[in-house]
């Protein structure tokens, strides 16, 4: 199951990074979206599902270097400081800046799903409700943000090109509807699934205390 992981995080980057997307997102704000949504909640998770809990998890040598909150809160400062109008521009429009937003992306959404789910079993029955609070407030802040790009009245990179058929403000909405959608789910979708596992890990437990 991990190689399969694996193959599919790196075909899933592959796909994002060599296809069309990096040329579309230079005038289009929507497919710029949907690269940063690939990274962070369909390449992230299955890179980070490849390594946890086998023998290359880093959570399990180092624990401390993955805290999920902090690591979410970064995340957090990642995501917003890539979307405020001069680097959002840098990104779009320099390849300097295009290869330090999709790193920084990329690397935060590993770390973050990591410190979630790596630890192998044992370890992560005392990480669930730390993962559970670092995912959901990760899936609150990408709504949120989404919510606010969709919902401006106004463009706020009126010095970018816009999709074809779409005003800047249309094109700007649907980018935003993407993250709303994408981001918020992919990161409640992880939260609810350790709240699952925490909620069997408590009534296995008090099930053999019972007998």
């Amino acid at each position: 199951m991990r190689p399969l992981l694996l193959s599919l995080g790196l075909l899933t980057l592959a796909g994002l990074w060599f296809g069309p997307l990096p040329r579309l997102a230079q005038d289009a704000f929507w497919a710029h979206m949907t690269l940063h949504m690939g990274l962070v909640a369909i390449a992230a998770p299955l890179l980070a599902f490849a390594v946890a809990g086998g023998r290359h998890d880093p959570v399990k040598k180092a624990p401390a270097f993955f805290p999920p909150i902090p690591l979410s809160i970064l995340e957090l400062i990642v995501v917003w400081a890539w979307h405020a109008p001069a680097l959002h521009h840098a990104a779009r429009h320099t390849i300097s800046g295009f290869v330090a937003e999709q790193t920084s992306f990329l690397a935060a959404g590993v770390l973050v799903w990591l410190s979630a789910f790596g630890g192998g079993p044992l370890y992560l029955k005392n990480r669930y409700a730390m993962g559970i609070a670092a995912l959901l407030l990760t899936s609150m802040h990408m709504t949120l943000l989404g919510a606010l790009i969709a919902l401006s009245p106004r463009a706020l990179y009126l010095h970018h090109g816009h999709g074809p058929g779409l005003t800047p403000l249309e094109d700007q909405h649907l980018g935003g509807a993407i993250m709303l959608l994408v981001g918020g789910a992919a990161y409640l979708a992880g939260g609810l699934w350790l709240t699952t596992a925490l909620v069997q890990s408590r009534g296995k437990s008090l099930r053999m205390k019972l007998t």
